[in-house]
């Protein structure tokens, strides 16, 4: 090796040795980078999540007010607490810290709230969630609040509830009182009873809610009770009758506190938010009319055996009407989500057009008379997009008068609170009911006899825009129930 050479192998070394450690720092900022990195977005994911846990926190927070606030409250009170300005993250966000263990603040949650609209039962929550070391770094979460309302089921019965085979029922059913359901139900059916004693037949007692159906591959309906449905055996799911499914004891709904809810419409009537119409003459019949009014008149007399109007009195000074016009009638402007409130029976009908109105006879100024409303002829929705609700509510009955049109259609939420919705054995025979909206009564209702009286094809549709938007001052549970949630 020349001496040139020997002088120049300790720079090549070097030179390499330079190289090396220049490729090393680099893959070692880079992977330093690499992990400083994950570090943060590691800590930025945690505090993500921290921040929708808080947001979740807010939505927790304001289901437990809602429920100090509400739970066990009337109508009217619940109303006082949204009107009264004081409702937490109403008008102006209402925010919060959140501790940390050692009792520092982690981060805050911001509510935003929109209280129930008119004619709503519906509150919807925002809830904002954000940590203290990453601020302007949010999630949000927005939820809905209900109170389920009387006119969320097709049916709903403080007694024992017979379907019939054939019937085919697209909402839900509940009954206080056991149901034997014997059609297709395509929506969930319930119960508060464990069992239920079915007056229709001897025999032991069956599951609170069952069905006479047979099992397949057997088809047809028992007499008798089926072994499978007694009380004693576990219970089946049966989807070939209940598609949705059976629930029972499930919570009761009490027909009794529906007195509260008539004294708030009362007032609601009388102050404006309506029509107040006193006990004087023997009832109103009420014309509801698509201008936007409803006509009314002064029953002086009616047949009580058949229900039937005889006459009506007139509006000033002595003397009757054979008909409800002339002298004899009154119009009114329709006030929208409002009730009229009659201390008498109510003869109804007519149609409306863009209009939620509730009707409603009751006897609150004393004694045992319990009024009724009578359905002759047709009540009718111009409009089935939720712009047209109507409420019909009888102290005693909502019932179809012997003189009721062959054909007959009623769109709305039907309570009964003390009798039953139907109609009584007249000895008439009748073609079709058709009912499209919602049915609460107190007693097993029904629009036909076993003698072959009554209506021979009845229909029952629900109308799913009172699930959200029942009829004004219809009655509602007393708690808020979560039915909806979303991350924004």
């Amino acid at each position: 090796m020349s001496a040139d050479a020997k002088a120049t192998l300790p720079g090549s070394i070097l030179t390499y040795v330079l190289v090396i450690m220049m490729v090393v720092s680099i893959l070692l900022v880079s992977i330093l980078q690499y992990v400083s990195s994950q570090i943060r977005n590691a800590q930025y994911a945690v505090s993500r999540e921290q921040a929708f846990q808080v947001a979740e926190q807010g939505i927790q927070f304001y289901k437990w007010y809602l429920a100090h606030q509400t739970d066990g409250r009337t109508a009217q009170q619940i109303q006082a607490f949204w009107d009264s300005g004081t409702a937490f993250g109403v008008g102006s966000d209402y925010v919060a810290d959140v501790s940390d263990p050692s009792g520092g603040v982690m981060g805050t949650y911001r509510l935003r709230v929109t209280p129930p609209q008119s004619g709503s039962t519906v509150v919807w929550v925002e809830s904002t969630g954000e940590m203290s070391r990453y601020p302007g770094k949010t999630r949000t979460i927005r939820v809905r609040f209900r109170r389920p309302s009387w006119s969320e089921h097709t049916v709903l019965a403080n007694d024992f509830m017979r379907f019939g085979e054939g019937t085919e029922v697209y909402g839900m059913i509940m009954s206080n009182g056991g149901v034997r359901f014997d059609g297709l139900a395509h929506n969930v059916v319930t119960s508060a009873a464990v069992s239920a004693d079915d007056e229709d037949h001897s025999g032991g007692n069956e599951h609170g809610v069952h069905t006479h159906v047979r099992i397949p591959p057997s088809s047809g309906v028992s007499s008798t009770p089926l072994s499978s449905e007694l009380a004693t055996q576990t219970v089946r799911s049966r989807q070939d009758v209940f598609m949705a499914g059976r629930e029972f004891p499930v919570t009761s709904t009490d027909f009794n506190g529906v007195l509260g809810d008539l004294g708030y419409m009362r007032s609601e009537a009388q102050a404006g938010r309506g029509r107040y119409f006193n006990s004087s003459g023997s009832g109103r019949r009420i014309i509801l009319k698509t201008n936007g009014t409803y006509d009314v008149c002064t029953v002086n007399d009616y047949n009580s055996s058949t229900n039937v109007i005889i006459n009506y009195l007139k509006n000033s000074g002595s003397g009757t009407c054979g008909s409800c016009s002339g002298q004899c009638l009154s119009n009114y402007p329709i006030v929208q989500n409002g009730v009229i409130f009659v201390e008498d029976n109510v003869w109804l009908e007519g149609q409306v057009s863009g209009k939620r109105i509730t009707v409603t006879a009751a006897n609150l100024s004393g004694g045992s008379f319990a009024p009724s409303v009578f359905i002759p002829n047709n009540v009718r929705y111009t409009n089935y997009d939720g712009t047209d609700v109507i409420g019909i509510i009888g102290q005693r009955d909502v019932e179809i008068p012997s003189n009721a049109a062959n054909t007959l259609r009623i769109d709305g939420a039907l309570l009964a609170q003390q009798g039953r919705v139907g109609m009584e054995n007249y000895g008439v025979h009748r073609d079709t009911i058709t009912v499209f909206g919602a049915i609460a009564t107190n007693d097993r209702y029904g629009f036909a006899w076993t003698n072959g009286t009554g209506y021979e094809n009845r229909n029952l549709f629900y109308d799913n825009n009172l699930l959200y938007y029942p009829p004004p001052y219809f009655p509602t549970g007393t708690q808020y129930r979560l039915d909806l949630w979303e991350e924004l």
